[in-house]
């Protein structure tokens, strides 16, 4: 018998579990008989046993400051959820959701179920990765792979709907977060092409922006200065006619005793919430166009755009889907199981009960080092298909030099600042000339996202390895999405500061090196060529003072043309000595 594998959905509104069953994957209902938890968890006063999923999204009206939810947008984060006392962080809250689902898949089963696959949103960056394994771990659970929320949609989708060989964009608009990734399925081989993303994009938003119109409507000073309490309200009271103008032209809202007294009530219709949604949905457009530019592929040229994620069902959403790729999108999976029917097949791939099918992710943005004149230096580009390893050799940059720093940074800015250190640390060789150390350096990348560096002294075959599992980047999650878009807005400058950098460095390396030889053969030099020497120097010097990469270069150029006589008569002069 094939060993059980769980199939995890952790989202950031509702949770999914299930397992691969005599060849089947099937999703896991609990005592009440519902398949969807609510991603939520209240902690009682005085300490006890969490309450998770329905039971706890009952109390965040009666007790919003000890109940969490959406705690998926904080995952990575230092210090977040810290308004709940007793929610030490967002991995604690998620490990009581996984422990929650744990609960429901054994009772279901009868048995102990110890391993699982989670997804993660696809833009999910290391440190979100790393803490959402860290879950899993505290729940109990051995996370024997972390899989990306489109691409377990695709696998889903594509085992009977697709030809063998197939190109499909999964679109994926959940509670918190938005991805969209382009695959193609060529003889049971599943391969992410290209992602994209926003992890602070979701359904929560469109929420956030009816609660705070219903909020404008009942004339309580605004959503942020009611009470936490009435805060609550007018966020379900959103959500509630949120999904009912799925269906609906107009729904009434109703929420009594806002004030102590009054009562606030309204005819909500479906125009009205799109004026505040289209702003939010808009903000995926981009996405879309940047994952078909990246993955090379055009909108036609798509067999299919699958929905995936309970946002989806906004009809506002649908149509903005058939306009950017030009075609009706895939509506026959079920948005909210979906993901979560990936995940177990994926499990039931791992276990042995699922053959025949296999599945290549993507990074979602490089990884590389920082160089000398703070450039970053990418290693493994953007959309690289993982598990992989790649590496480069690097040098001293001055001489007498002892140590090299590794600087690890992720993301796709030309200057080593404007990205995110992931860690760093140091390695040691032998002093010498400029040039005269040679320090290797490899990064790997596993199946879940999870990266290793290695640095090596090749002279002493010395190693350091550093393994990014812990880190944690102090920036908002949503910088991570913005990553691509923010490279695409400031390529000019960046390219300019690069090109200034590279001819910079040449300048600061000929300067000296000329003065030098100056000073060893300058005394043979004819008058005409040491005058020109000097101009082409003066030249150098005042175009680093002017800025422009392109003066800098060609005086770069002119002063190494200028010193030719000069190098000839010192490799002369050696030559005799």
């Amino acid at each position: 018998m094939d060993e059980r594998i769980l199939g995890i959905d952790l989202g950031t509104s509702n949770s999914l579990v299930g397992v691969v069953d005599s060849g089947f994957p099937i999703l896991f209902a609990d005592a009440d008989g519902a398949r969807l938890t609510p991603s939520a968890v209240f902690y009682p006063e005085g300490g006890g046993e969490p309450l998770v999923g329905a039971a706890a999204l009952r109390m965040r009206v009666l007790q919003p400051g000890r109940t969490v939810v959406s705690a998926k947008r904080h995952m990575g984060e230092r210090g977040a959820l810290a308004e709940c006392e007793r929610a030490s962080g967002p991995e604690q809250v998620s490990a009581a959701i996984l422990t929650r689902l744990k609960e429901v898949g054994e009772r279901a089963m009868g048995e102990n179920l110890d391993k699982a696959v989670i997804t993660v949103p696809a833009y999910f960056n290391d440190a979100q990765r790393s803490a959402t394994r860290r879950a899993g771990e505290m729940a109990g659970l051995e996370v024997v792979r972390i899989l990306s929320e489109p691409t377990a949609a695709a696998l889903a989708y594509g085992l009977d709907k697709l030809d063998e060989r197939s190109k499909v964009a999964v679109y994926d608009l959940g509670g918190g977060t938005f991805d969209v990734s382009v695959l193609e399925l060529n003889d049971g081989l599943f391969q992410v092409l290209a992602t994209d993303g926003d992890t602070r994009l979701g359904g929560d938003d469109l929420d956030s922006a009816l609660a705070a119109k219903l909020a404008e409507m009942a004339d309580v000073g605004g959503l942020e200065a009611t009470s936490p309490e009435l805060v609550a309200r007018f966020l379900e009271a959103a959500r509630s006619a949120k999904e009912a103008l799925s269906d609906a032209c107009s729904v009434p809202v109703l929420l009594p005793f806002i004030d102590g007294e009054k009562g606030f009530e309204t005819e909500l219709t479906r125009e009205e919430f799109e004026a505040l949604a289209r702003p939010v949905i808009d903000r995926t457009r981009v996405h879309c166009r940047r994952a078909l530019a990246a993955a090379g592929v055009t909108a036609d040229e798509l067999d299919a755009v699958v929905l995936v994620g309970g946002s989806t069902r906004v009809p506002l959403v649908r149509e903005t889907v058939a306009e950017v790729f030009g075609q009706v999108p895939d509506t026959s999976a079920n948005p909210d199981e979906a993901v979560a029917l990936g995940a177990v097949i994926q499990a039931g791939v791992m276990s042995g009960a699922i053959r025949d099918i296999v599945l290549l992710d993507v990074t979602p943005l490089s990884l590389g080092v920082e160089t000398f004149g703070g450039l970053m230096n990418v290693v493994i580009p953007r959309n690289t298909t993982i598990p992989v390893a790649r590496g480069e050799l690097f040098t001293n940059a001055v001489a007498g030099q002892r140590t090299m720093k590794i600087s690890v940074l992720q993301g796709e800015r030309e200057m080593a600042r404007d990205n995110w250190s992931l860690g760093e640390f140091e390695i040691d060789f032998v002093p010498g000339a400029k040039g005269s150390a040679r320090v290797g350096v490899q990064f790997s990348l596993d199946a879940d996202g999870i990266l290793s560096v290695l640095a090596r002294d090749t002279a002493t075959g010395s190693d350091r390895v550093l393994e990014i599992r812990d880190a944690a980047i102090d920036v908002d999650d949503e910088r991570v999405g913005q990553m691509v878009a923010e490279s695409v807005e400031h390529a000019f400058e960046d390219m300019n500061e690069r090109l200034w950098t590279g001819a910079k460095q040449k300048s600061e390396e000929l300067l000296p090196a000329v003065a030098q030889a100056l000073e060893l053969a300058g005394d043979v030099l004819e008058d005409a060529d040491e005058r020109q020497i000097g101009a082409a120097v003066a030249a150098v010097q005042a175009a680093l003072e002017g800025g422009d990469h392109g003066e800098l270069k060609r005086a770069n150029a002119a002063l190494d043309q200028a010193t030719e006589q000069l190098a000839a008569l010192l490799v002369e002069r050696a030559l005799e000595g």
